[in-house]
Formats: structure tokens, sequence, C-alpha cells
């Protein structure tokens, strides 16, 4: 393939990877995240934009929130219902498995690899390196 160009790479079937939640893999050398959420999948290089830290492997768990009553005082921690986060196991930066977003500054996210279901099969679309 030339420079520049990409390459489709099929991970196996959707109904079956699912199952795992996340799967981190090796494509020439570099670490891909992807991430199962009901039906959705996601993917992202696996490199923490905060310091580098191998994001992907890190613990996936509820975002975490600060409950506050009516009156403003704080009720301590809970836990989101609908949002999923990847914790980076360096410093713990949390992002969303579904946007790749840090939950306060949305200029601060990991890098997306373009994944689709395609006939069923989970496919990345990977760039060839430049030579």
């Amino acid at each position: 393939m030339a420079a520049g160009t990409s390459r489709q790479i099929v991970l196996g079937r959707h109904d079956e990877l699912k199952k795992r939640q996340r799967m981190v893999i090796d494509v020439d050398g570099t670490g891909i995240g992807v991430y199962f959420v009901g039906e959705e999948v996601r993917a992202y290089l696996n490199i923490c934009p905060h310091m580098g830290g191998p994001v992907c492997q890190g613990k996936i768990m509820p975002r975490t929130l600060e409950l506050v009553a009516d009156n403003g005082k704080s009720l301590g921690l809970g836990f989101s219902k609908e949002q999923l986060h990847i914790v980076c196991p360096w410093h713990g930066f949390e992002f969303d498995m579904l946007t790749g977003r840090h939950p306060i500054d949305k200029n601060v996210g990991l890098t997306p690899i373009p994944v689709q279901v395609s006939n069923g099969d989970v496919v990345l679309t990977v760039r060839e390196p430049r030579p």
C-alpha cells in the first residue's frame, strides 16, 4: 500500500466481541482500544493526552459526580447511571467511552480511530505508516 493510505482490519463478529466491553489490540506497533457500549462501538489510540499513559488499559467505570441538594449543599459523591468513563491508569484522567472527551475540558480528548460494524463484523480503518 502506498504511504498515507489506509486499510481495514476485521476484528471479528460484533455479537461476540461486544460481550467483552473492551479490547486493546496492537496494529503494527500502535495500541488501539476498542470499546463496546450496548450496540455502539468506539476505538481510540491507546495514548492519554495528559502524559502519554496507556489510557485504554485503565478501568471502565461510571462517571463520578458530586451530588448536590436543592439548597446547594454537597451530598457527597455518586455515580452516573448513563455515562461510562475510561480512567487512565497513570493519573486518573477520565474520558467518556462514547465521545472520548474529558468531562470538564471539552478541548481534551482521546484520538479516535475509525471503526464500524459492517455485515455484522467490527472493522477498524487504520492508516498505513509512512516510510
